[in-house]
């Protein structure tokens, strides 16, 4: 008005000076991160679950094992890969996911996880099968499990359908890591799921956060499906009844930390712990289930309330069943060692380890003709 400037002049004005403050303003709001897209691929009835199908696409593949470690020799040790999968539960719902390239997390000094424990996880494998592709071995099992332990300790479990996809994307972002048919390695998958809120009072988390990632790995013990010994535990407990013995919690694992540790210093790789009421029936060993054959060639496994049920455990009883072999799974009294011809510590991570000693008070317990041979039907599952 000072200068009598004409009206169309001002509203110019007026419109350029509204298109740089929007600029500015475009600069200060956060920008929304993009959701990525997991394709639906369809569950098969039988067989391992295959990740390398064609995409709708028809988008190239890296190739298995490309990235040329020594398969050989990969041990059961953590190595950093190209990726892992981030999903997030907040506000009453799951985010989207997320792939993170870099191998650290952010978290609340306050989180339940980290104060109280409110953290379970589950272990599962990749391979590539004969036929070139690579499979994972029944992961809808361990989305049920895992759902099973985030309910005994109040976490939000993720949907069957997101737990699968998520894995499904983790091993095709690190396709190059699985090893190749043929050198005796897999992908270990890790879900982890914990409670990432801040709380300082002993109450459920508000936000959780589940990991899925993957690593490169050999055989659990060294030397592969060779017998070992194996210490049974008399001073320590695995789980207490009615406790969290049944459920993949990670307060379980650290509790197996010294006694693991003492065992093996003593020479043993792996230790059996027996139920805490009246320690005269066997649970499971640290990191896996025990199953035995009989000497009239019965599959037997210890049925328990604390102990974790294994799928792979599972899968052998069925693979038992399909050969004929009676399955049986009852309590299994210590002394019922002797009675046995073979005997095995069976998971994940270790699949079959066969035991031909226990060593309990100083006494030895041979199994079988504690022989350093894989027993018949063990070999055969």
């Amino acid at each position: 008005r000072r200068f009598h400037t004409s009206p169309h002049i001002c509203l110019t004005f007026l419109l350029y000076s509204l298109f740089k403050l929007s600029v500015v303003v475009s600069f200060l709001l956060p920008i929304p991160k993009p959701k990525i897209q997991i394709r639906n691929y369809q569950q098969t009835q039988q067989g391992p679950t295959d990740v390398t199908k064609p995409t709708k696409n028809n988008e190239p593949f890296p190739k298995v094992g490309s990235s040329n470690l020594d398969w050989a020799n990969l041990g059961f040790q953590w190595r950093e890969v190209n990726s892992h999968i981030k999903v997030v539960f907040k506000d009453g719902k799951w985010g989207p996911s997320e792939v993170v390239t870099e191998p650290f997390l952010n978290i609340s000094i306050a989180s339940t996880a980290l104060h109280y424990g409110q953290s379970c996880f589950e272990g599962l494998k990749a391979f590539q099968m004969k036929n070139g592709k690579v499979g994972i071995f029944r992961p809808y099992a361990n989305a049920e499990r895992i759902a099973k332990s985030a309910q005994r300790v109040m976490m939000a479990a993720p949907p069957h359908e997101l737990f699968v996809e998520g894995i499904k994307q983790a091993v095709k972002n690190n396709i190059e890591y699985v090893p190749p048919y043929g050198s005796g390695g897999s992908l270990y998958i890790r879900p982890l799921l914990f409670g990432s809120g801040a709380r300082i009072g002993l109450q459920p988390s508000d936000e959780y956060t589940l990991l899925i990632m993957v690593v490169p790995v050999g055989n659990y013990y060294k030397g592969g499906m060779k017998p070992t010994t194996s210490f049974v535990f008399t001073d320590y407990d695995r789980s207490a009844p009615r406790g969290v013995g049944s459920v993949k919690v990670a307060g379980n694992y650290a509790a197996d930390l010294l006694p693991n540790i003492q065992a093996k210093n003593a020479g043993f790789s792996i230790g059996l712990y027996l139920d805490a009421k009246t320690n005269q029936y066997i649970e499971e060993f640290s990191t896996s289930n025990f199953l035995a054959i009989t000497k009239d060639g019965k599959y037997v496994t210890p049925d328990s309330p604390t102990i974790l049920r294994s799928i792979t455990n599972k899968s052998l009883m069925e693979l038992a069943e399909d050969e004929g072999i009676v399955v049986e799974q009852r309590p299994v009294l210590l002394s019922e060692i002797s009675d046995f011809s073979e005997v095995a510590a069976c998971g994940t991570a270790v699949v079959i380890t066969p035991i031909k000693e226990f060593s309990i008070n100083g006494k030895v317990i041979p199994v079988g003709d504690a022989s350093d041979c894989v027993g018949p039907t063990l070999k055969k599952l």
